[in-house]
């Protein structure tokens, strides 16, 4: 297993700009993210770790915040053994619960869903997360063909199976996810989900009847022309990892690539939107 750092990182003030940082530190490599007290703890491959990148990050040049940073090196991490320590079940409102195998079931909820998370992003605790499950229960995936981009541990493409679909590709670009994902299916008994490595170049002669994309800004409006190829006429668009303040950024590429906005949720400044595909 390669060897990781962790980034310890203080902020002032801490929030709203923790949520902004973490979104930029996803967009530049880092695998996963611990919220602290005084900011966060961002976890990367140890050869990848770039400390002039960081230092130089022009959000973290902005008047009125105030940062520092160290590093920790990690030789190997046994990721169940830091997350039966520092995970908790997350709660959907009445619909979803999404738990690790060391946490008892617990009734009165639509759905559940264990995972055995190796990363922390895509857990659920995320809000985009949150934002995203909300957001599937309010649809009908009853026969569709899905795919779920950045796939993470899989949590959309078993709750997609889970809610009718009849076939899910979920795509992820790191090696641990689709590893993590594919586990984390057969642990969810899910026949229909099929984890792949990659990125959106893997589209190419595909076709669907809807996109989940939770990713990034930057990376959402990237590979937005590739979504737009690939769904059908009529297909959903459900998109998330973005604040409230680059909805305009987002809206704007959607409706050039003949996209209709049909939902939008907000949690916290972080949105998730639905399009349609005319």
């Amino acid at each position: 297993m390669e060897d990781f750092l962790v980034v310890h990182i203080k902020l002032s003030p801490v929030e709203p700009n923790r949520e902004i940082l973490i979104a930029l530190l996803d967009n530049l490599g880092y695998d996963s993210f611990e919220e602290t007290e005084e900011g966060l703890k961002a976890y990367i491959l140890k050869h990848s770790f770039n400390a002039r990148q960081l230092e130089e990050l022009p959000f973290l040049q902005q008047t009125g915040i105030t940062w520092s940073y160290h590093t920790e090196a990690l030789s190997t991490i046994n990721w169940n053994e830091e997350w039966e320590r520092h995970y908790q079940p997350v709660v959907v409102e009445d619909l979803l619960h999404i738990r690790a195998p060391f946490h008892p079931q617990k009734e009165g909820f639509k759905m559940e869903i264990e995972i055995e998370p190796k990363m922390s992003f895509g857990t659920g605790h995320h809000q985009t997360t949150r934002l995203m499950t909300t957001l599937m229960f309010q649809e009908n995936w009853q026969d569709l063909k899905v795919l779920d981009m950045g796939t993470g541990t899989g949590v959309l493409a078993i709750l997609a199976e889970k809610l009718g679909a009849r076939e899910v590709l979920a795509i992820d670009n790191f090696e641990w996810a689709a590893e993590n994902t594919a586990e984390n299916a057969q642990r969810n008994n899910c026949q229909k989900v099929k984890a792949q490595l990659g990125d959106a170049a893997n589209l190419k002669d595909l076709l669907f009847d809807a996109v989940l994309a939770n990713i990034n800004r930057n990376v959402l409006l990237e590979d937005m022309p590739a979504y737009a190829e690939t769904l059908c006429t009529g297909g959903v668009l459900v998109m998330s990892g973005f604040l409230t303040k680059d909805f305009d950024k987002i809206n704007i590429r959607a409706e050039r690539l003949g996209f209709s906005l049909q939902k939008k949720l907000e949690l916290e400044n972080w949105l998730c939107c639905l399009y349609l595909k005319k």
